[in-house]
């Protein structure tokens, strides 16, 4: 039996690979994110009766090359050669791949972007992530960053001089003005912050934009600028088919037509059809993907 994980700052998930390849939440536990034995003993309570092989999908970034982990909200991952060293505990193979990577995976594979050459999967929440499969082949590229379309100091907070008051932010990469720092939820909120003084959560802030608020209506649109101007050169870049997304932001479909419309209009391939689109896999994509990458790495599900 393969259980399959996905494990976040929060919480670890789980479920049993079945024969037809779908994972289906069975467990979901409190991430013991500070003590690395505690995190042992939580995988292996997670996991389903007789497990022989592991698969997870975990939230940060994972060099295959090297098997260090780069999880900054999970402290006792973070430098460890996770995969190695959880496999050693357990005594069970076990096989890691970025959370980004197994949404875009799962994206690709079975949901939207299915029989589609070029399929770049997007995380929008607290942070901002993402993963490129080509042709149904995940894309990790060197040091395993392939997709990590976050972070890098590329934003211009005033979008070339067409916006005003909004501030540079630093990232918890150590950058500043990354996307991850201006388009993520938090970066809505910083954004708001910065036009209006005050705080307010991205729900909120969003909530206020649908009943028509003129100071969320500004945070709105300066947000998605900034966002679709980023998604701009990612999209003349890889030429997507389509650019599923999860994270809390797919929620609102409002919101993600604002931001495929803009971009859109930036790219230079004319899209008749949406290409910024919430996942089929939005709610769950950890999850199939590590099932999909379980598939590809042990082979048979062997039940």
């Amino acid at each position: 039996m393969i259980s399959c994980y996905d494990i976040g700052g929060s919480f670890i998930r789980s479920g049993a690979l079945q024969s037809a390849g779908t994972v289906e939440e069975s467990e979901r536990i409190e991430t013991p994110g500070n003590d690395w034995e505690k995190f042992v003993q939580a995988v292996k309570k997670a996991g389903a009766p007789a497990t022989s092989r592991i698969s997870i999908s975990l939230a940060g970034a994972y060099d295959q090359r090297t098997g260090i982990a780069d999880v900054a909200n999970i402290p006792c991952l973070h430098g460890r050669e996770v995969e190695k060293e959880l496999s050693a505990a357990l005594g069970l193979p076990v096989a890691i791949i970025n959370d980004a990577n197994a949404f875009a995976l799962a994206e690709a594979v079975d949901g939207t972007g299915r029989n589609k050459p070029v399929v770049f999967g997007i995380i929008l929440g607290s942070g901002v992530g993402g993963g490129l499969v080509i042709n149904g082949d995940l894309v990790t590229g060197f040091g395993g960053i392939a997709g990590e379309w976050g972070h890098g100091p590329i934003i211009d907070p005033t979008a070339g001089g067409t916006l005003s008051r909004i501030g540079h932010f630093a990232c918890g990469c150590g950058l500043v003005g990354c996307v991850d720092a201006v388009g993520s939820a938090r970066g809505m909120e910083r954004i708001h912050s910065s036009l209006h003084g005050a705080r307010l959560t991205s729900r909120e802030i969003t909530r206020d934009w649908h009943q028509g608020s003129p100071e969320a209506t500004e945070t709105v649109d300066a947000f998605t600028t900034l966002l679709s101007r980023a998604f701009s050169v990612l999209v003349n870049t890889l030429g997507p088919d389509v650019i599923p997304v999860s994270g809390g932001l797919s929620n609102d479909g409002k919101l993600l037509e604002l931001i495929d419309q803009k971009t859109r209009d930036l790219v230079l391939a004319s899209y008749a059809e949406p290409l910024v689109v919430r996942g089929d896999f939005a709610q769950n994509g950890g999850l199939h993907g590590a099932g999909i990458f379980a598939r590809r790495i042990f082979g048979s599900v062997g039940e």
